[in-house]
């Protein structure tokens, strides 16, 4: 198999965060992980990472925040990192929100495992 590719996993419930974790580990990604929007950009700054599930309402900056300050970053490496949002209310944004600030694609909470893999392997297969 190619080198793993590394997810970054922001989510601030431990179980939600586990369980992904797992689930993609199987996959054989690595995963480096953040409980809040701080965490995000650090893990952004100092490491290559290759796909973003962004849960949208982390503490201390949301993932639309998070998003918009990936996408302004001076190193197009990091400013092109796919980004996908993960929510339990995709009903207060529209696809067009998402688009605005950045966001590659959604997945809605609770999450479906497959759908899961599905998309990040369909911004992780280079």
């Amino acid at each position: 198999m190619a080198e793993s590719k590394t997810i970054l996993i922001a989510e601030d419930s431990s179980v939600i965060l586990n369980l992904t974790k797992k689930i993609l580990e199987l996959q054989n990604y690595k995963i480096l992980t953040a409980k809040n929007g701080g965490e995000v950009l650090k893990q952004v700054e100092s490491n290559k990472i290759d796909a973003i599930l962004m849960d949208l309402n982390i503490p201390v900056k949301n993932g639309m925040d998070c998003t918009k300050e990936i996408r302004a970053s001076k190193d197009p490496q990091v400013a092109g990192i796919p980004i996908i949002a993960v929510t339990g209310n995709a009903n207060n944004y529209s696809m067009e929100d998402f688009k605005a600030v950045g966001i590659n694609d959604y997945l809605p909470k609770p999450l479906d495992f497959d759908m899961l893999v599905e998309t990040v392997k369909k911004y992780t297969v280079k």
